[in-house]
Parts: structure tokens; sequence; C-alpha cells
């Protein structure tokens, strides 16, 4: 049995840009990956925006997923809050729509962008032959548990979703975008809590994707290029204790290598410092796991996983502080 022939890919991931005028690194790449929360409040100005955001990556392909921020995309809790504030708040009709739009008009504005290269997912599967010659398959998913599940695209913490990633033909999925992180990697709050889905995790654990990327949780900016234990999932309930080979795996990047913390000597002030200068002066995080490179990614074994958010968590008063920066990543994909 031969090897299966791959293409060198390059990928921006970028998530929680909330509307706002991020700077994006001028560097081609075959992919930019958004994965949601394009807006703070979900107006149509905002989304517009974000879509002149999306038209300056220089990609030829560009996935957008929709974000919990994002609730005008989410019928359901659109109509939902939009009665909310009519009823209980007295809010005019007329101001809703000037802001909002009519139901449906934002999903509109984004399905049918001016740049065409901009593709907005909804949940399931989706696949693309790309113009460097390989071949991608993605799950997408917006959906996030919530306490009151009150915003878009949201679920009870104790309801059931399912995240079917695994395509019914047995076809591996290369990356998995979703708007939220799996429990357990990259998704600690400003409370040291975990706020990601297990349920997620367990999907992933089984699916194993070469690149799952997200946002939702602004603290857990970072990549991990995760070992996975054995060749299947070791229990029928995964978790990141039960799955990951913590030995084998390796933290890449993470907020802990910029922020000053209380402890810290003061030459490793400088050298966060220093870090955090560079960082935002090359505008950009790279890493790159393809056969060549030093730690090259082994499809099915391993998974790299990156938090893209680009707004800061809410318990940051660093006075230097900035927004964070989008992610470029390299990978190999199978051949078309």
């Amino acid at each position: 049995m031969g090897f299966t022939k791959t293409t060198k890919t390059s990928f921006l991931i970028l998530s929680d840009t909330h509307g706002k005028d991020h700077i994006m690194p001028k560097v081609p790449v075959d992919v930019a990956i958004h994965c949601g929360d394009l807006t703070d409040e979900s107006k149509l100005d905002e989304f517009r925006s974000s879509l002149e955001l999306l038209k300056s990556i220089d990609a030829p392909l560009k996935l957008v997923i929709a974000g919990n921020h994002d609730f005008s995309l989410d019928e359901t809790a659109f109509e939902n809050l939009t009665a909310e504030a009519t009823t209980k708040c007295h809010v005019e009709p007329e101001l809703i729509k000037k802001e909002y739009g009519d139901f449906g008009q934002a999903r509109e504005l984004c399905s049918n962008p001016e740049d065409e290269s901009i593709i907005f997912l909804d949940e399931g599967i989706h696949s693309f032959r790309l113009q460097n010659g390989a071949a991608l398959t993605v799950y997408a998913s917006p959906f996030t548990p919530s306490r009151d599940a009150h915003q878009g695209f949201q679920f009870k913490h104790n309801d059931e979703h399912d995240f079917s990633i695994s395509p019914s033909d047995n076809k591996r999925v290369d990356i998995a975008i979703t708007h939220g992180p799996p429990k357990g990697v990259l998704d600690r709050t400003s409370s040291n809590q975990r706020g990601g889905c297990d349920q997620l995790f367990a999907a992933i654990a089984k699916a194993r994707p070469r690149l799952h990327c997200f946002g939702h949780i602004h603290e857990g900016w970072g990549a991990k290029l995760v070992t996975w234990r054995g060749k299947e999932p070791t229990t029928t309930t995964p978790s990141h204790f039960t799955e990951i080979d913590n030995g084998a795996s390796i933290l890449i990047d993470s907020l802990a290598d910029y922020k000053p913390r209380k402890f810290d000597s003061e030459q490793d002030a400088k050298d966060k410092k220093k870090r955090k200068e560079r960082l935002f002066k090359d505008g950009f995080r790279s890493t790159s796991h393809c056969k060549d490179d030093k730690h090259p990614l082994v499809a099915g074994q391993q998974t790299l996983f990156v938090n893209a958010a680009l707004e800061m968590g809410p318990e940051d008063e660093d006075p230097d502080a900035r927004e964070q920066v989008p992610w470029i990543v390299e990978l190999e994909l199978p051949n078309a």
C-alpha cells in the first residue's frame, strides 16, 4: 500500500474579531479561516466591517463560521431576542430594524458577499479542491454550551449536541472549525476554569482531524500539538484526562509566554516584553508541522489545536496590552 501524496498548505486563522478594525498580516496563504464572533452586537455595520477585514486577506479561499455574538444569523435566537427587546424593554421595532436589519438580512449579507472567495459555512461537513492542488475536508460548527443559551448558536450545558465530525464514508475530516474550544485544550478562562465543551472534545478525540481551530475563550489564545493515546479512544466517554498523551504533546505557545506574572524574575519580565514586542511587530504567530519540519504532524495520531481569538480577555489589566494576533499554520494535505 503506497503513501498518500500530500501538498504543503498554509492557513491564516483568526477568531473573535467582534467587528473591530484589526490589521491582517500581508502574507499570502492558501486558506483563511474565521472561527466566529465576527461581531460584538450582531449589527449589520459590524458584519460589513468584518467582511471588509476578510477581503483584505490575501487568500483564494476564506472560510467563515458564526459565533454566539452573531445572533442575527441564528433565526430562532434573533426572533426571541427581538421579541424580548420589544415587549420587555419597549424598544421600537424600527430601531431594531435599522441596526440589525430584517430577519435573514445578516445571513444574506454573509452568504453572498462581494468577495466570492468568502464562504460562510453552516454546521456540517464541507469539501473543497484548493488552488494548490490539495483536497480539503472541513467540519464546521458555531455551537457552544452556555448556562442559559441566551445568545446565538448555543445549547444549555446539560443538553446534548451532536458534533458529527466523522463523515458517513469514513473518510477523515482534515480540519474542524468550531467557535468554541473542546474541554481541556486551550480553554482556561480568567477564573482558571475550563470553558470548553466536553461533548466537542469527545467528538474530536474520535475523529482526530489534522487541525482543530476555534476561539471564544479569549484568554486561551495559543497552539498545542496533541498526541493521542492509542489508535482510538480508550473509553466510550473520551476526555482530555484519558485521551491525550501529555508527555508526547507540545505546547507551542500561549499567553503565559507574554504576560507578566507576580513572581516573575526581572529577567523573565524583560524576556516576555521582548517576545511580545517581536510578536506584535510580526503581526502574527506561525507554526509549521510538515514532513520536513522539526515536529511533523502524524495524521490520525496527532491533532494541532489552535485558539485564534484576537480580542483580549476581560481580566487583562496590562497597561501595554494590545489585541492578540492571528495564527499562520502550515500542514500537509492530501492531493485532490
